[in-house]
């Protein structure tokens, strides 16, 4: 008898568009693999989402993204279920989604990270936090959603228009890196590739992540011997600073502007990466032999309930 497997996706954050692909691709290749699958529409409800995970599924395949999906909250109800889930659990996932703690544990483990602040809306409309340019991001949103690169010069406000910011009153200030994007996916305990990521237009936001030919994809990123082997093993020791488990992935800036092998920065931690067809992990999965029914059926057999 095949093993019962739910997948939620869709969830209510920022993020549901992108979770609501990743959870119809990653069913389609569990049933692929030999599963027997229910899709699983995550909303504000937590009766009905109880309700449809009664009687209890062999385990759960976490598709979503975004708070409430890979913040600790799910994993967290899940735990009170006693059913198995796939990748991190309560702890990691909220300390990865909280961008000042996370960077607090990276800094702690010897992991270069850009120089931040936190602050209020209020403070960085009276006065710049840091000197320009820098990034504005919230403190706990994934996918790149809301993150703005503020330049000297530039004529709009900090955080955009009047009242066009609409996430948390906590706002993480970080030092602009110039450079280069690269991810790096961990699976378990492996760093799998390296990947340099090249937006045809501005940088790497939300709409170059998830909308096809905006970026391309360099795999293996080419980089000085040095530098590839950095970056993979920074994502590893990442995943392990943050107690990760399954899949995660590692973004960083490579800052080679002024010549030699240049500088290495660890940008954050994302313990639910899509699972789209743009998706980083499925590619750097495939550059190395690995199907994307393989890498969903793994994540599933790997799947634990910490209590």
């Amino acid at each position: 008898m095949s093993k019962r497997v739910a997948v939620l996706h869709g969830g209510i954050s920022a993020e549901r568009e992108v979770s609501l692909v990743s959870g119809r691709d990653c069913s389609a290749a569990l049933r692929e693999a030999g599963f027997t699958v229910e899709m699983i529409d995550v909303t504000d409800d937590v009766g009905a989402l109880i309700k449809a995970l009664t009687p209890a599924p062999d385990a759960v395949f976490n598709a979503l993204h975004g708070r409430w999906g890979e913040d600790g909250c799910v994993q967290g109800l899940l735990e009170l279920l006693h059913i198995p889930y796939t990748h991190s659990g309560v702890m990691a996932s909220a300390l990865a989604m909280d961008k000042e703690m996370a960077k607090r544990i990276f800094l702690a483990n010897g992991l270069r990270c850009a120089e931040s602040v936190v602050a209020t809306r209020a403070q960085i409309l009276a006065a710049d936090p840091l000197p320009r340019p820098y990034v504005v991001k919230p403190v706990a949103e994934g996918s790149s959603v809301g993150v703005r690169i503020v330049r000297e010069g530039d004529n709009e406000p900090p955080l955009g228009a009047e009242a066009a910011w609409q996430f948390s009153p906590q706002i993480m200030v970080e030092r602009f890196i110039p450079g280069r994007e690269l991810t790096v996916s961990v699976m378990g305990e492996r760093a799998l590739a390296v990947t340099e990521l090249k937006p045809k237009q501005g940088f790497y936001d939300y709409e170059a992540k998830y909308t096809e030919g905006k970026t391309v994809h360099e795999i293996p990123a080419q980089l000085p011997e040095p530098v590839y082997a950095e970056a993979l093993a920074s994502a590893l020791k990442a995943h392990r600073a943050l107690g990760c488990r399954g899949v995660s992935r590692a973004d960083f800036r490579y800052d080679d502007t002024e010549g030699g092998d240049g500088r290495l920065y660890l940008l954050e931690v994302n313990t639910q990466p899509g699972m789209t067809p743009l998706s980083l992990v499925p590619e750097q999965a495939a550059h190395l032999g690995i199907s994307f029914p393989e890498l969903c059926a793994w994540l599933v057999e790997n799947a634990t309930c910490e209590t």
